[in-house]
């Protein structure tokens, strides 16, 4: 095992989202001086999920019991696997990096229920890759009384404060991050990526590249009004997203009789309206955005159409990877034993060193 030094370490960061568009790796270090932290992105790459995990992957909520537990151990394999890749092709040794810091994929997220739960087990990806890795880091914030999530704000304000006054981050669902009165506030404001990627799914294409087909569309106003009354949006934060709540109050209203151009047109006027509304409504003049919405063109139009301050785009290196470095940092602070929730933020009691740690094989 790497003798560690803590002001300095290298972290792979593992990214696979709700919207099971791949494993994104991340390869980080990271200095601590003070309060001063500086980061150097050195490569990344996105893993395609191969058809029969994307199959398995989902239909995973309707899996039993001991099928969930052989998904587990066998995306732990795949993730494994994709990590050996990246190493063997960016010529990384494994003594070299302190640690795996893996968010998982998400399958049930029911805060309200006392639980959450990301597959892809950390002692599969540990065994066979031979590194130290730190997974699971929503659970004791859910133990504690929070929504487990989101996770990433921490990140916003330590690595990327300069950029901005707010984050939002457009994967699955649609969150946002700012500070009011000096405090971390952050929460899902609404789906993002997902819906859209269901609806085109239906003719057979993984997502609407650059919002194309909602650009043909007209807005059906009686679904839009039905979308924007649902009671989450008059809900107080902290709360959370997940695809439980987005099948079962979302997808039902969505999937009306219209035309598919209508339906994503549709969607994305709702998702543009709800996050300009938490923007003007808490006065923040600019939002750095990431996650794979940032290159929907057709939404960034409609967000600015609504949306008072300015829009920043960053890099696209920046745009596919900002989560996964985020949680290469929450797994560096892990080792450092420093908190890796914001009470504020998940609602949790207290802040946390949350995480589980499994040896290298």
């Amino acid at each position: 095992m790497k003798e560690m030094n803590r002001n300095k370490m290298e972290i792979l960061g593992l990214m696979s989202g709700t919207s099971l568009d791949g494993l994104d790796i991340a390869h980080v270090s990271f200095e601590f001086q003070g309060d001063k932290i500086d980061y150097q992105l050195h490569h990344t790459h996105t893993f395609s999920l191969d058809e029969s995990l994307l199959g398995k992957l989902n239909q995973a909520t309707k899996m039993s019991v001991e099928q969930l537990f052989i998904l587990d151990k066998e995306l732990g394999k795949y993730f494994a696997e994709c990590v050996r890749q990246f190493m063997d092709k960016h010529h990384l040794d494994k003594g070299q990096i302190d640690a795996i810091a893996s968010h998982g994929q998400t399958i049930f997220h029911q805060p309200q229920n006392g639980f959450t739960l990301q597959i892809a087990c950390g002692s599969t990806i540990a065994f066979h890759t031979g590194i130290p890795v730190i997974n699971d880091f929503r659970t004791l914030d859910v133990i504690a009384g929070g929504q487990g999530a989101p996770l990433v704000p921490i990140g916003d304000f330590e690595l990327f404060s300069a950029e901005a006054e707010s984050f939002l981050n457009l994967g699955g669902f649609a969150n946002i991050s700012f500070k009011k009165n000096k405090i971390i506030q952050a929460f899902d404001i609404a789906p993002a990526n997902l819906p859209s990627n269901i609806l085109m799914q239906q003719i057979g294409e993984l997502f609407d590249r650059n919002g194309e087909k909602a650009r043909l569309g007209e807005i059906n106003q009686t679904l839009l009004e039905a979308l924007n009354s649902l009671p989450f949006y008059s809900s107080k934060g902290p709360k959370s997203l997940g695809t439980e709540w987005l099948h079962q109050e979302y997808m039902p209203i969505l999937n009306q009789r219209d035309s598919l151009e209508n339906l994503l047109r549709t969607h994305i006027e709702h998702v543009a309206i709800q996050v300009a509304k938490i923007l003007n409504d808490e006065g923040l003049s600019s939002v750095y955005i990431t996650g794979g919405g940032a290159k929907n063109s057709f939404f960034i139009e409609r967000l600015s159409h609504y949306y008072k301050g300015k829009c920043i785009i960053p890099s696209i290196q920046i745009i596919d990877f900002k989560e996964a470095l985020v949680f290469a940092f929450l797994g560096a602070r892990y080792l450092r034993n420093e908190t890796t929730n914001v009470p504020s933020v998940t609602g949790a009691t207290t802040a946390l060193c949350t995480g589980v740690y499994h040896r290298g094989g």
